[in-house]
């Protein structure tokens, strides 16, 4: 079966380069063992890829089950292997490990596109650490296929991200034998949008601000109903303790799937650090009353596992910005927690009221930078005159004359220029606003000023594109401004989204 005839089925949204990474893999015809590695955080939809993949071509999928005994596990391994077989559960009597991986593998043989998925395989790694060892046996016996069918392919999976990473590293054992190593990430906001269904771009915008675009939150939060609006639907579901989607409830079983984040006190402490603006490890030590090397070890642990990010400034060598990488974990620190009592008394509304200032400074604003950064990688090329850019993120301009620093939202470079290169060309400077103004002709000399600047410190801005992004708009005579000129971008909401 050639990949091009695995058509994706019309039930999996979005993943087309995903699918077809995968399917090029399990239609490989060489008759050698073949693994790959697929890993992502919980509720970004690997399983739901990897059962479709196996239903379309009839593979093996099994699935560990978190808490399971190792015996109990070795037992249901062995049903599932000879169900597929055709036998009946019970017929297969295996006592370990190994003979469980190498029938599995002899089973799926037997079809034309054999596949074996393992999912969420740290859970079996916490009682059956042996596992990739074996797996390491049989790939290394099995690489001298001689017959003309294709071998097995294997898929590991699971959510504990340090975990999955951690197979291929080192002296691991599957270290250089995997042909994938595929890190499924969330849908962008534009793909989200149309998976949630959401017609209003700013229901959208702030349903993607507190959520992200993980698709396994939508069947267990329904989309916000045209009629009742953001508040509405956010009462009853992030702020509804009932829900199995509260934010409490959830940002304690994200941080619960990976087995190193032991000290849930000391790891909420520093989500809600960062979470209130302390962006390097000094600061978020401080507001800890910790020092610096306390937080060490915790951050690089919440790093690998996708719950923090740390951001270069683009032109400087100077540290790297820390920020949350999850809009859930940052909506509980920042307005389920402080909320709590009220919320869990039944009172989300009055909560959410109490909270909406916080919200719209604190977590929809940095989102719409966030927001106009993605935009700018992904969806501006087709409107700069330079085509693709180059690195994108965040900057500060010194400006001696005035004894400031200018914070530069979005900033990219040109194709081909390396991130804090001395004289780059820069692409593109932008200003990312989610204030209820509209933006002006202030706005724009502003960043014509930090374009100066920049040109004075020895950059390169003769193609530089000035982008303003605006939540609500932007006044007539900047609008008439960017029509008479090519080096201005104007970005609304309905922009930002591609709509219209």
């Amino acid at each position: 079966m050639s990949g091009s005839m695995l058509t994706k089925p019309e039930d999996v949204v979005d993943r087309d380069r995903e699918w077809d990474l995968l399917t090029e893999f399990v239609t490989d015809p060489d008759p050698a063992m073949r693994l790959g590695i697929v890993s992502g955080r919980r509720r970004h939809g690997k399983s739901y890829l990897l059962q479709a993949l196996s239903q379309r071509i009839g593979g093996l999928y099994i699935t560990a089950v978190r808490e399971e005994g190792r015996l109990p596990a070795i037992q249901r391994f062995s049903d599932a292997i000879a169900v597929h077989a055709g036998l009946r559960p019970g017929t297969l009597r295996l006592t370990d490990w190994r003979e469980v991986l190498a029938n599995a593998l002899d089973v799926t043989v037997r079809s034309k596109t054999p596949l074996l998925v393992i999912d969420e395989l740290p859970y079996l790694l916490q009682h059956s650490p042996e596992i990739p060892g074996l797996l390491q046996q049989l790939y290394d016996e099995r690489q001298r296929g001689t017959g003309a069918d294709p071998g097995p392919r294997v898929i590991l999976c699971g959510s504990a991200m340090s975990v999955m990473h951690e197979l291929l590293s080192g002296t691991k054992p599957l270290r250089g034998r995997a042909v994938v190593d595929l890190r499924l990430g969330a849908f962008d906001y534009r793909a989200a949008r149309k998976f949630w269904q959401i017609d209003d771009p700013l229901t959208a915008l702030q349903v993607h601000a507190v959520l992200g675009g993980a698709p396994g939150y939508r069947p267990v939060a329904a989309r916000p109903h045209p009629n009742d609006g953001f508040a509405a639907w956010l009462s009853r579901t992030l702020l509804d303790p009932g829900r199995a989607v509260y934010s409490r409830t959830e940002t304690e079983y994200l941080l619960r799937e990976d087995p190193r984040i032991t000290h849930h006190t000391l790891y909420y402490d520093i989500l809600t650090a960062i979470a209130q603006g302390a962006t390097t490890p000094t600061r978020i030590g401080a507001a800890l009353e910790r020092q610096r090397n306390a937080v060490t070890h915790p951050l690089d642990v919440l790093e690998s596992t996708g719950y923090i990010q740390r951001e270069q400034d683009i032109l400087r060598p100077r540290h790297p910005v820390i920020t949350l990488a999850d809009p859930v974990i940052r909506f509980n620190q920042l307005v389920t927690l402080p909320q709590a009592a009220t919320v869990e008394q039944g009172f989300a509304e009055q909560a959410w009221q109490a909270a909406a200032p916080t919200f719209n400074s604190k977590i929809l604003g940095p989102h719409f930078e966030d927001l106009a950064r993605t935009f700018t990688r992904r969806y501006a090329h087709t409107l700069l005159p330079g085509g693709l850019p180059g690195p994108v993120g965040t900057t500060e301009v010194a400006d001696p004359a005035a004894r400031t620093k200018h914070e530069v939202d979005v900033i990219a470079l040109a194709l081909g220029e390396r991130p804090q290169a001395p004289r780059a060309r820069i692409a593109l400077i932008g200003e990312a606003k989610a204030t209820a103004a509209r933006r002006g002709t202030g706005d724009l000399q502003r960043l014509e000023h930090i374009r100066g600047l920049l040109t004075d410190q020895g950059y390169d801005t003769t193609g530089t594109t000035l982008a303003l992004f605006s939540l609500h708009g932007f006044y007539p005579d900047l609008v008439d401004a960017a029509a008479r000129r090519d080096d201005l971008l104007l970005v609304d909401l309905p922009g930002l989204y591609g709509i219209g």
